[in-house]
């Protein structure tokens, strides 16, 4: 008896547990170019490789997100500097998220949501790449958390820094 009436009820409002749901998950641009074929294939194969990583996030309804991850690998030989091969997809999804405060949505949003949707970014350049007939290629994995906890950070410093500067003198 007396553990029924410690309970405290809840209102039905305030228990929105957290939801994270994957509606879809498709390829919205894709671009693989070899400017210097064939005569890439008769030099020694020393590749550099060049990875730019970004992520656009768009509401779509109320509790509805489209991410897109857009990945750019360049491959320029290390002698002469040639492009082997550019790679550029932007691998999207749509997710459904409830029960979120405001940061830890742009968290699932900008670590969450690209965290599920690089594995298949990764095996599509691993597969243009290889349809091009170059040796393959099999990127590292990418800690989003950290990405954008280093974010954050930069962020706050450079309001720091604002808030720090003195105001310019009016004329």
């Amino acid at each position: 008896m007396a553990e029924e009436e410690n309970k405290v009820e809840v209102p039905a409002e305030e228990q929105v547990p957290f939801e994270m749901q994957i509606q879809r998950i498709y390829v919205k641009d894709i671009s693989f170019e070899a400017p210097n074929l064939p005569t890439i294939f008769t030099q020694e194969w020393k590749p550099q490789l060049g990875f730019e990583l970004d992520t656009q996030t768009v509401q779509v309804n109320d509790d509805t997100y489209e991410v897109v991850l857009h990945i750019n690998v360049e491959t320029t030989m290390e002698d002469s500097k040639d492009v082997a091969f550019i790679c550029e997809i932007k691998q999207a999804g749509v997710f459904t998220i409830k029960g979120l405060d405001n940061m830890q949505l742009a968290h699932c949003l900008a670590s969450k949501c690209p965290e599920v949707l690089f594995p298949y970014a990764r095996e599509l350049i691993s597969s243009l790449v290889n349809r091009g007939t170059f040796p393959a290629l099999n990127l590292s994995p990418v800690n989003f958390d950290a990405l954008f906890f280093d974010y954050l950070e930069r962020q706050q410093k450079a309001e720091a820094e604002k808030e720090q500067s003195p105001a310019p003198l009016a004329n």
